[in-house]
């Protein structure tokens, strides 16, 4: 038995803007596709040349997709009463990166699709991503390294996009 201890760098920005206003920026920026349909295309995909262009064809125009949609703070509020904390988990990636990453290092494939984490706090909407060189800086592999920074300057660019 192996463990292993991973460490995380959070980059985490606050905007003043509204919470939803900052959830409809960083959607209208990935794709959105419908995801049982997207992966029913791409398992009857004939070739890799098939597969990219369905990939493709569900990227917005970051080439970033939205895998899966948690609204972390719908199940606070049925607890509270409130209309607050909102709280949304969004994982998104691309799969022809996170191909690239686990070609080059298999435990990649651990952390992507990635997170990024919307709250509502007292002093503004904060926008947390884990960035993903770090999850894979350990494991020394340069080459998946050089992808998952070019990822990470992807999403950092999205979430400065977001707030500005």
């Amino acid at each position: 038995m192996a463990v292993a201890k991973v460490e995380v760098e959070r980059f985490s920005l606050t905007s003043s803007k509204p919470f939803d206003d900052v959830v409809a920026a960083l959607k209208s920026a990935i794709g959105q596709p419908d995801i049982v349909e997207f992966f029913k295309a791409t398992k009857a995909a004939n070739s890799f040349a098939d597969v990219e262009r369905v990939v493709h064809g569900a990227l917005g125009r970051t080439g970033l997709m939205l895998f899966a949609e948690f609204d972390l703070g719908a199940i606070l509020r049925r607890e509270t009463g409130s209309t607050t904390p909102k709280i949304i988990r969004l994982v998104v990636g691309n799969p022809l990166i996170m191909k690239e990453m686990v070609r080059h290092l298999p435990d990649a494939g651990s952390y992507a699709p990635v997170t990024i984490l919307i709250d509502e706090r007292p002093d503004g909407v904060h926008l947390s991503y884990d960035k993903m060189e770090s999850y894979l800086l350990s494991y020394g592999s340069s080459d998946a390294f050089d992808v998952a920074r070019n990822l990470d300057a992807k999403i950092v660019s999205l979430l400065h996009e977001c707030v500005g």
